[in-house]
């Protein structure tokens, strides 16, 4: 009897992954508290999604568009307004099923506010959803076998084809967050907050690493804030701070040399204006919490059975094919911008209050050796202006970009996972009315490749056809053929590649077309 000793090897796989776009419309009403609307001049929105329930191959995506617009008021003055627009969208996954990871991102294609008249404002959205269903899976491949022969059997005479393939197994996949909270005080030359009119809140440099047992974690934290101060009715104040983070994530499982590839976003922004001792608004309670989506890949060399018979015995060999993945490339790819644009306008440029961006990747394919990457970077640039009646206005510009990672071995099947993002972006007047834009887009990427192995899943012990063996001459004369080796020459005239090396004289197993060899059948006992 025979036994396969034989290692699981955890593995990943994209199950499908599906793209769909929704639109959102609604109309909102100007509540009565609030001041008519002369001319809106920022708008924002992000998605609150909830958890994704799966049922019968579709995934049901509810969630929030949270939206926020900075208008002017008729009678000077700036003011917010914002809503919530709740939708509903079930996306078809052919093959989903409940044990599935099932993971949804989003991208703001465009967002549209419009005054329809003073009281009332349209808001229109296209979002672009993208639902992709994970498998988590073992795959088994023989190392070895046992030989347990039955009472008064020969015990087989075993040869063994072994080979090695470089696998990386997804050793740990789960999600955690991070709490940061901090308090902001306003400088002394700023007046206190009477209201706050915008916030923004995003991450900057973030760079994670496993440790033993813990997920390093560190970065920045860019806010802005602009507000009406204390006694200031129409002059608008903002202020920019840069909050660095460090800090570890418990993880267990986690072990310091794993390649990992983990996305961080912020899930919840709280800005809160705080009193200070003297009782006046001059602090901002920051509460943040960003969430990890962890995957940690472990490279191990797989030594694994290819092939294998018995001089004296038939073995009934079942064997599959079996894909492993490996890793090709884990970088961070910098692409720098920069580029002079002017603002046009009626309104002369003061200052340059604020400056943020989203990187939108258009296209992403493969070439030789390399994975190209297409997109641009929106930035749009707050500004004051010389005119008193309209004191802040937006521009928005695009900032193509071209990259090509380099990546020897990528294929079309190959896997890929990218966490774009952007850092030092800045905005600044050079002269009239032209400012230069300044960004570092950064590209993390991890590219796996699938490898195909055939495996074996089962053996079986079968008596040796004796007449067959009976028939096969004992000794043989034998000249190599074009794409022969000493493994199959030597399965195939019931023999092994020792004794024919040592019939032959030759020390190592290299043969080459045209030699002449020597095959001496094995003698099965009884």
């Amino acid at each position: 009897m025979l036994e396969l000793v034989k290692q699981n090897i955890h593995m990943n796989r994209w199950k499908n992954r599906v793209e769909t776009q929704i639109t959102l419309d609604d109309d909102f009403i100007v509540p009565d508290t609030m001041n008519d609307m002369a001319e809106v001049i920022l708008d924002a929105g992000e998605l609150q999604l909830e958890p994704v329930k799966i049922q019968n191959e579709r995934a049901i995506v509810r969630g929030k568009l949270d939206f926020h617009v900075l208008y002017r008021k008729e009678e000077g003055g700036l003011q917010t307004l914002g809503g919530l627009i709740p939708f509903e969208e079930n996306v078809n996954v052919p093959g989903l099923e409940d044990k599935n990871y099932v993971s949804v991102t989003w991208q703001l294609e465009d967002l549209n506010t419009e005054m329809i008249n003073s009281r009332k404002l349209s808001v229109k959205a296209i979002i672009m959803l993208e639902v992709k269903a994970e498998e988590l899976f073992d795959t088994e491949a023989a190392e070895d076998v046992r030989c347990n022969p039955a009472e008064g059997k020969a015990a087989p005479n075993m040869e063994l084809l072994k080979d090695k393939v470089d696998v990386a197994a997804i050793a740990l996949r789960r999600k955690d967050t991070y709490r940061l909270k901090d308090v902001i005080t306003l400088s002394g030359n700023k007046p206190a907050i009477d209201r706050i009119l915008w916030t923004e809140m995003r991450l900057s440099g973030v760079s994670t690493r496993p440790l033993d047992s813990q997920i390093h974690l560190e970065g920045t934290l860019m806010i802005f804030i602009a507000y009406e101060g204390e006694g200031e009715s129409t002059t608008l104040q903002w202020l920019e701070e840069s909050l660095p983070f460090s800090g570890e994530i418990e993880m267990q499982g986690a072990v310091e040399e794993m390649i990992p590839t983990i996305s961080v976003r912020l899930v919840h922004k709280g800005l809160e204006e705080k009193p200070d001792y003297d009782g006046e608004m001059r602090e901002v309670e920051v509460d943040a919490v960003m969430e990890l989506d962890v995957r940690l890949y472990e490279e191990r060399e797989l030594e694994f059975l290819s092939d294998l018979y018995a001089t004296n015995y038939e073995l009934k060999i079942d064997a599959d094919e079996a894909v492993f993945d490996r890793i090709l490339m884990k970088n961070t790819g910098k692409c720098k911008l920069a580029q002079k644009v002017p603002i046009s306008g009626h309104r002369r440029v003061l200052q340059v209050c604020h400056s943020t961006g989203t990187v939108k990747l258009d296209d992403t394919y493969v070439e030789e050796d390399a994975l190209v990457l297409d997109g641009v970077l929106e930035v749009r640039v707050l500004y004051l202006t010389d005119d008193d009646r309209e004191p802040v206005q937006v521009h928005t510009e695009l900032l193509p970009f071209h990259y090509e990672a380099e990546v020897p071995g990528i294929q079309k099947d190959s896997i890929w996972y990218l966490e774009p993002g952007f850092e030092q972006l800045t905005a600044v007047m050079t002269g009239g009315d032209n400012v230069e834009i300044k960004a570092v887009v950064s590209l993390d990427l991890l590219v796996l490749q699938p490898v195909k192995q055939n495996v074996i899943r089962q053996v079986e012990l079968e008596p040796l056809d004796e007449k067959r063996m009976q028939q096969m001459p004992g000794i043989v004369g034998y000249l190599v053929q074009e794409g022969d080796n000493l493994w199959d020459i030597a399965k195939r005239f019931r023999t092994t590649g020792n004794t024919i090396l040592e019939m032959n004289g030759k020390t190592s197993g290299m043969i080459v077309p045209g030699d002449s060899l020597i095959l001496l059948k094995e003698i099965p006992e009884a």
